[in-house]
């Protein structure tokens, strides 16, 4: 059961953040279509839907994100005291709600979005690259292969692969921030801001801390993407929701209709 202590705080984001994401996708896709109609239907099209999709994921459910990462943090602290023998091995949050409470009494609205500027930084090029990577991917598959569940989970493999390297940094960043709390309390000092806390790991821990814990994170980024991207192209054929060029021929033809009908009226 250790290995799922504070699992509940990560379920409570997942699924909407999940939710937003790939409805946010979509409807941002339809919208520039839809106001830009000259505007290409390649992957530079997926890139910034997908980015503004991810923003938007971001900012509305970031506190859940800052929660599940305090108290993952708190976890791995104790661990590492009692190992160490440190006396520091008191439990900060006793839960999910307590750890929103103490959050909130102690700095705010502002106290639950500590951290987002650079989870918005890293969020738009990664949640960009990932559909980006994965569109673009599906289209070099041959059409008798482009149901195939295996080739799915590659082509979403790959895509979490490629947008993991090349935004983790901000990752790091983004997961020193939320957990200030624990490292000024071990005297490491208070770091404020995205580039300060980037020049501060620099500083006092080299460039390499900024790709720490990148290949474990692998194990977990890109089968997460992978399976992601499978589950909601299935559930969309199940659920028989249109795809997305046939999305766009809809937004295409209604908006000719009005154009027609204007003009008749």
């Amino acid at each position: 059961m250790g290995f799922y202590r504070g699992n509940g705080a990560s379920v409570a984001r997942i699924v909407p953040y999940a939710a937003l994401h790939y409805m946010a996708y979509e409807q941002y896709r339809r919208w520039i279509i839809d106001c830009f109609p000259n505007v290409g239907r390649g992957p530079v099209l997926d890139l910034v839907a997908g980015s503004f999709a991810g923003g938007t994921a971001v900012l509305f459910t970031y506190p859940l994100d800052l929660v599940r990462t305090k108290l993952a943090y708190q976890v791995g602290g104790s661990l590492k005291s009692s190992i160490t023998g440190l006396v520091n091995s008191e439990r900060v949050y006793a839960g999910i709600l307590d750890c929103f409470s103490k959050t909130y009494k102690e700095a705010g609205i502002r106290g639950l979005y500590r951290g987002v500027a650079p989870s918005l930084y890293g969020i738009f090029p990664y949640a960009g690259l990932k559909f980006y990577f994965y569109e673009e991917m599906k289209r070099h598959v041959p059409v008798e292969h482009k149901k195939d569940i295996m080739v799915k989970l590659v082509c979403g493999s790959v895509a979490g692969l490629l947008g993991q390297t090349f935004t983790y940094p901000l990752d790091v960043v983004r997961r020193q921030m939320q957990v200030e709390r624990f490292m000024v309390s071990n005297d490491t000092g208070a770091v404020k801001g995205t580039m300060g806390t980037l020049a501060v790991i620099i500083e006092r821990q080299g460039w390499k801390q900024l790709f720490s814990g990148l290949s474990i994170n692998y194990l977990k980024v890109v089968p997460s993407v992978a399976i992601g991207f499978t589950v909601y192209d299935v559930m969309k054929s199940c659920l028989r929701v249109p795809s997305r060029d046939e999305a766009v021929i809809e937004v295409v033809t209604s908006r000719r209709n009005n154009e027609a009908s204007s003009l008749h009226s």
